[in-house]
């Protein structure tokens, strides 16, 4: 066995090696500005007035008065954010689930219930059978 370990962790060891030395391209300096601009999120200068629009939703300022925020409070913090921060909020909304992962959630909830009868810890289904 030892053979072949050996075997193993020489040609493992030589294919990372000669993997590296394949692909040998010329590849030219990239300046700090344009990682700087890559990496600076996109500003919508619409970012603002679209949060602003959001909170004028009856339901949404329900929701905020429900959970004792003020409306003019959150009016005066988006008014605080750089544009930068607002198009960065405005993103997170767009991209937050809305109730999307109650499927997995029941999925999770049913193999949780169907391992503990068969673990015979429950007896929710009656098509299983407990192993003890």
């Amino acid at each position: 066995m030892s053979l072949f370990r050996r075997f193993v962790a020489t040609t493992l060891s030589a294919s990372l090696v000669f993997s590296g030395m394949a692909v040998a391209a010329p590849s030219a300096l990239i300046g700090t500005e344009q990682v700087a601009a890559s990496l600076a999120p996109a500003t919508n200068p619409g970012s603002r007035e679209q949060l602003l629009a959001t909170l004028d939703r009856a339901d949404l300022a329900a929701a905020l008065e429900a959970r004792g925020v003020a409306v003019a409070e959150v009016r005066a913090r988006v008014d605080a954010l750089s544009d930068a921060e607002a198009a960065q909020l405005l993103t997170q909304i767009d991209q937050a689930p809305a109730g999307a992962d109650i499927v997995g959630t029941l999925f999770t909830v049913f193999l949780i219930l169907l391992v503990t009868d068969i673990l015979g810890l429950t007896k929710v289904f009656p098509f299983t059978r407990a192993v003890r």
